[in-house]
């Protein structure tokens, strides 16, 4: 197996592992509140993170005050904001619409560069958004979704939105971090953040089912710790422009596990939703893929 090839697996795998999230999302939100579940998980992820990164020798970074204010606002965002939405959200929501949602990522984040870094849109993104959107209405609107449906179906967009607002909070840094030291402070902060919120929750009341622990350790060694060190490996070994285009694994992994694992009905127009939203981001991807090239080919001339 080639290097390249053995890239792309590593990079399914982990967006495999990341569709997987959804559906343990889904078995914890049945049973346990949100902060509770993500102050668990990362209490999980943590020991392993730090293992790793003494393994790999990487240092804590000397970061200053501003950057240290962005990972605080990136762990509310993107570590608490999203898991605690997706996992509200899914109390309400299928796995299956989840999934299709949480496959707009790529593209709303996108959209934020625009809004928010002064970045040109350019008529892709737009057409790109718009079938997104159809395809997550043609999915979701299906035999007349009730009010439960449909606000779960918002807190898991509001869980994307909170994700896609991580990625700019991340390139806002003036300092550049490694991703595993990025990945060692995200759990650290949002860890210390979700416990307090925990609190809130009264988590010493809680009733602890066994299937829910499973789940909730399950996201925090396979999507979380397992799904990072193989999206890393990929990456290594694929260009970055081609590992951006995997995330499209992810949502039909989701869809699919929700099936398997949850029982959950595929719909046709689940399936006819997914495949808009995959093909807006792939080819938004692939334009970017070939703006990228045609411009490393002027700099070379």
């Amino acid at each position: 197996m080639s290097r390249t090839t053995l890239g792309y697996l590593y990079l399914a795998l982990s967006m495999i592992t990341v569709g997987s999230a959804v559906v343990a999302s889904k078995i914890v939100a049945a049973s346990l509140p949100p902060f509770t579940a993500t102050a668990l998980r990362y209490a999980l992820a943590l020991p392993c993170f730090l293992l790793l990164m003494r393994w790999r020798g990487v240092s804590w970074p000397a970061l200053p005050r501003r950057d240290w204010l962005l990972l605080v606002l990136q762990a509310g965002a993107g570590a608490i904001g999203y898991t605690a939405l997706l996992m509200a959200g899914l109390r309400l929501a299928s796995a299956g619409d989840a999934a299709i949602i949480v496959g707009m990522l790529p593209l709303v984040a996108a959209l934020f560069a625009v809004l928010a870094l002064g970045e040109r849109p350019g008529a892709k993104l737009w057409l790109a958004l718009t079938a997104a959107a159809a395809g997550v209405a043609l999915a979701t609107v299906e035999g007349g979704a009730d009010a439960g449906s449909w606000l779960g179906n918002a807190l898991v967009l509001g869980a994307v939105v909170c994700e896609s607002l991580f990625i700019l909070l991340n390139r806002k840094m003036t300092t550049p971090v490694s991703p595993l030291a990025l990945s060692v402070l995200m759990t650290v902060i949002g860890f210390a953040l979700s416990a307090v919120a925990a609190l809130f929750e009264a988590p010493w009341q809680l009733a602890y089912e066994r299937r829910a622990m499973q789940a909730v350790a399950y996201y925090a060694l396979v999507p979380t710790v397992a799904g990072y060190l193989l999206w890393y490996a990929g990456a290594q070994r694929v260009p970055a422009s081609e590992a951006s285009l995997m995330t499209a694994v992810a949502p039909v992994a989701a869809l699919a596990l929700a099936a398997l694992v949850l029982g959950e009905p595929v719909t046709a127009s689940q399936v006819a939703g997914a495949a808009c939203v995959l093909g807006a981001v792939l080819a938004f991807g692939l334009a970017g893929r070939r703006l990228n090239a045609r411009s490393s080919s002027r700099t070379a001339a």
